[in-house]
């Protein structure tokens, strides 16, 4: 009798199996404090899992950020205090610690006893979400962001999907979706059709993983349950296995490359930041040299790469 162990091998050895990671970046509200929102989705073979793992480990090693998340958008700020610090970036790591700390306990007991409540939350808040990257100057920390944008540019089986939302040209009566639901579609119908082309050749079939937060998890969930019932707008769902797994992005790296990849999408379209852009959008899924992956949403004639890349005649 074959064990239950090599049953489940032979069985699964005769499809292929897909992993597609997603985060967002920028707010869905109207207006709120961002004039894009995109939902990004890096998507890789089950069996490429470990090496993109560890190709970021490599990474944040280097830069002793093993046990931080990587969160693009706190990593990239200007703490205003490492200016203040004499000679900062002659500083070894561990006094760049100290000193960086003993500046921002005096700011907080400062603010502590100010009568500005929101201020002193506020800047608490910004405290904790940077703690992890204070040993690197705005020079490394920047350097650190496009080493990974640079290595998911270079992982030539993976690809990319995205809705990248232009919340001035988004009109939700004339869709009936919000923002949000839009891009939820859209991730899932060009995830769906990227996995029907391959299925051809081999029977696959994907997984969606997100960053979990509890109103988009019951959101999502019910989206997709509705979408394996009835389609998308687009397409039927046949390879996208069960509603999507929220995880704790802290915990999980590749959720993570997601956010890296949201973020630089949104600071291009935003300010034409091209530098971490670049490599992100070569995993732009493509077919016949248009990108179908990665779409902006936006008026007839903007003139973004992105764009100029999804109108692209073969």
């Amino acid at each position: 009798m074959t064990p239950i162990s090599s049953r489940f091998f032979i069985s699964t050895n005769h499809f292929q199996m897909y992993l597609c990671y997603i985060d967002e970046s920028g707010t869905p509200q109207i207006p709120g404090n961002t004039s894009h929102y995109i939902l990004a989705g890096i998507t890789i073979p089950i069996g490429k899992w470990k090496s993109c793992e560890q190709d970021i480990n490599r990474i944040k090693n280097t830069y002793k950020l093993t046990n931080a998340e990587i969160h693009t958008g706190w990593l990239l700020r200007n703490y205003t205090e490492q200016n203040k610090i004499r000679n900062f970036n002659s500083l070894d790591y561990n006094t760049r610690i100290y000193e960086v700390n003993k500046y921002r306990n005096v700011d907080l007991l400062k603010l502590q006893k100010s009568k500005n409540r929101w201020l002193y939350k506020q800047t608490k808040k910004n405290y904790s979400q940077t703690k992890n990257y204070i040993h690197l100057a705005h020079h490394e920390r920047m350097s650190f962001v496009e080493e990974i944008a640079k290595t998911i540019g270079n992982w030539n089986f993976a690809r990319l999907f995205a809705e990248c939302i232009d919340k001035i040209h988004f009109n939700p009566a004339k869709s009936n979706l919000s923002i949000d639901e839009q891009t939820f579609e859209q991730i899932v119908s060009r995830f769906e059709r990227f996995l029907k082309v391959i299925d051809h050749v081999h029977p696959t079939y994907g997984m969606l993983i997100h960053d979990n937060n509890e109103t988009v998890a019951k959101k999502h969930t019910e989206l997709m349950k509705n979408f394996h019932k009835s389609g998308t707008f687009w397409t039927s769902i046949e390879n996208i296995i069960e509603t999507p797994l929220f995880v704790n992005s802290q915990l999980t790296s590749m959720i993570q490359i997601a956010d890296v990849c949201a973020y630089s999408l949104r600071r291009y379209l935003e300010n034409r930041n091209e530098k971490l852009f670049d490599h992100i959008f070569k995993r732009a899924d493509r077919k016949d040299g248009i990108a179908v992956g990665v779409r902006h949403f936006t008026n007839f004639y903007c003139d973004c790469k992105i764009c100029k890349a999804h109108k692209l005649q073969a």
